[in-house]
């Protein structure tokens, strides 16, 4: 994958609106890019549990330059996309369902089906954060041959060492009851209090609330049951992809140890794991924010190797 590197000057960037279906089910995607599509490398960003795809991946906040992550990438020669997972922001919300890991990994396929017939992309550049990493990975497991690398940020394998995970599992029962949960402003603020307060800027909280809310007023509740009584929901065995591993310093999801066991078992040599100082669980919505940019774009340009081993 190659992509050009960013100019000093300001580039004019492209966002459509797109739709596909996954049976009667509706699915927004949102796409962006400078110039043109064609050719470039395309990058699928997933969107977590609690917030729909464009205030996580194309966030406006006055006075915080390239607070869109969409866009910051396309400057730097990417065609961008994202998704609304069913039952979040545009898609549809009508099936009284749960809205799990596995549903999130069908709407990645209808997604990817549709950009494949319309963009003619063959691969992806793929980033989840937090159940977003989870429908990623299983998307992975179950299409590999659509995705050229892989990101997992405040990924969790089986829940050990996850002080969030522990406290959210009191909450099961109620969970289970329903298969949506509301969520206000203080939900989203919670977020950032949990692991460490101090690693965002409180007018980037407001801002991404603002976005999410004006889409949502609650939220499926099928990752969070997933998360809380079904781990491990991925097998690193079957994840032969390129992958990378990001941890936030202070993110009470993401068990370093449950992590480096998960990073051990991926079975591809082309794998990082990555430890990203002063960050709690959102990373793009973080003081940090362009140290997680650069981690990214790291590793979706590294170079192909030249040499993978053979017989002596």
């Amino acid at each position: 994958m190659t992509a050009t590197a960013a100019t000093d000057t300001p580039a004019a960037v492209t966002g459509v609106e797109h739709w596909t279906h996954k049976g009667d089910v509706r699915l927004f995607l949102w796409e962006k890019y400078v110039g043109r599509p064609d050719g470039k490398p395309a990058v699928l960003f997933v969107h977590g549990s609690s917030m729909a795809s464009t205030p996580t991946f194309d966030l406006t906040v006055p006075g915080r330059p390239d607070s869109s992550v969409m866009d910051w990438f396309t400057k730097r020669g990417f065609a961008c996309w994202t998704v609304d997972m069913e039952g979040y922001g545009r898609s549809s919300k009508h099936r009284d369902i749960p809205c799990d890991i596995a549903n999130g990994a069908d709407d990645l396929a209808a997604a990817t089906s549709y950009i494949m017939r319309t963009r003619g992309v063959k691969q992806f550049l793929v980033y989840g954060i937090s159940s977003g990493a989870l429908r990623a990975g299983l998307f992975a497991e179950r299409h590999p041959e659509r995705v050229a690398r892989l990101a997992l940020d405040a990924y969790v394998w089986t829940g050990e060492g996850s002080p969030t995970l522990e406290q959210r599992r009191r909450k099961l029962p109620e969970f289970t009851k329903t298969n949506r949960r509301p969520i206000d402003r203080a939900f989203v603020h919670s977020i950032f209090q949990r692991d460490h307060p101090d690693c965002a800027e409180m007018r980037t909280v407001d801002a991404f609330a603002d976005a999410i809310l004006a889409l949502d007023d609650s939220m499926p509740n099928g990752t969070y049951v997933d998360m809380c009584s079904k781990l491990p929901v991925n097998d690193p065995a079957k994840i032969t992809v390129p992958t990378i591993v990001m941890r936030g310093q202070y993110d009470g999801i993401a068990g370093m140890d449950d992590l480096l066991k998960f990073f051990a078992r991926l079975p591809s040599p082309d794998k990082q794991f990555v430890v990203m100082p002063g960050i709690s669980h959102a990373s793009f919505q973080q003081k940090n924010y362009l140290l997680v940019y650069h981690i990214l774009h790291a590793y979706f340009t590294q170079p192909r190797p030249a040499y993978t081993g053979g017989a002596h």
